[in-house]
């Protein structure tokens, strides 16, 4: 059976964790959004105080954001 890749990327997801790391999302984020291919593309953020969240909200609107409430790392 042969998949073809494009036809399956309504149903993935890049999903990045972030804590703190809005320097990060600054240089990365354009790179995987562009490459995401018609992928979606989700933040978790781990409480972050850097206004990571506000500079995902901002610059990318059509990303969606997990915010929680504190940071479970990358085990919870």
């Amino acid at each position: 059976m042969t998949t073809n890749l494009h036809s399956n990327l309504n149903s993935l997801a890049i999903v990045i964790l972030n804590w703190n790391g809005k320097k990060y999302l600054e240089q990365f984020l354009p790179s995987v959004i562009d490459n995401a291919n018609g992928a979606s593309v989700i933040v978790a953020d781990n409480a972050s105080t850097d206004e990571s969240v506000s500079f995902v909200k901002e610059n990318y609107p059509f990303v969606t954001i997990i915010q929680n409430e504190q940071n479970g790392g990358f085990a919870k």
